[in-house]
């Protein structure tokens, strides 16, 4: 019994690791705007331009962003009701981990186990790079920020590109499941 506990905290802890990639939304909005009357859209060029990451990956916000509109029924046009800007912002987060087994070599005893070598391979140290996507509507009209969807998770630092965009995709496609608002829905 005490060998299969064992072998259940490794598992636990990648549950948790794991759990850990998902994206964190919060969204706010004018409850004066009314998000029906929203159709149309366009990217707002002068904020994306403000957008402190590669060109790539701007584009490949922008395609996920596009795709995300299309299924919620969105056309793009140059006469929109709404722009689309984005900004992101991103830390360095540094996880540190004490080794849970302990012990050290030799021989012994410990509640898990009696005699033979034990093991500890110290503290392990790891960074992370922590992201924000803002995605914000803005009513072309009036020029006011009517939505605001922002996105909170870990970023990918993979060369897989693939990865990489699938990541984007998902953080856009979680940000956007907020819009629209709920209380604007139920009208």
């Amino acid at each position: 019994m005490k060998k299969l506990q064992l072998l259940a905290l490794p598992l636990l802890f990648l549950f948790v690791l794991s759990s850990c990639t998902s994206v964190k939304v919060l969204s706010d909005y004018d409850k004066d705007a009314n998000f029906n009357t929203y159709n149309t859209y366009a990217f707002y060029k002068t904020g994306i331009d403000k957008a402190q990451i590669s060109d790539l990956d701007k584009k490949r916000i922008l395609r996920a962003i596009d795709a995300e509109m299309a299924t919620r029924g969105f056309t793009k046009s140059n006469t929109p009701d709404v722009l689309v800007s984005i900004f992101t912002k991103e830390k360095e987060q540094v996880d540190i981990y004490n080794n849970l087994w302990g012990g050290g070599f030799g021989w012994g005893w410990s509640p898990y186990y009696w005699g033979g070598p034990g093991w500890n391979n110290g503290t392990q140290v790891s960074t992370r790079t922590q992201g924000s996507l803002y995605i914000d509507l803005i009513d072309a009209k009036s020029k006011e920020l009517v939505w605001q969807g922002k996105g909170i998770g870990t970023l990918s630092n993979s060369r897989n590109m693939e990865k990489k965009e699938e990541r984007i995709r998902e953080f856009v496609g979680e940000i956007l499941k907020a819009y629209p608002p709920q209380a604007m829905a139920a009208k």
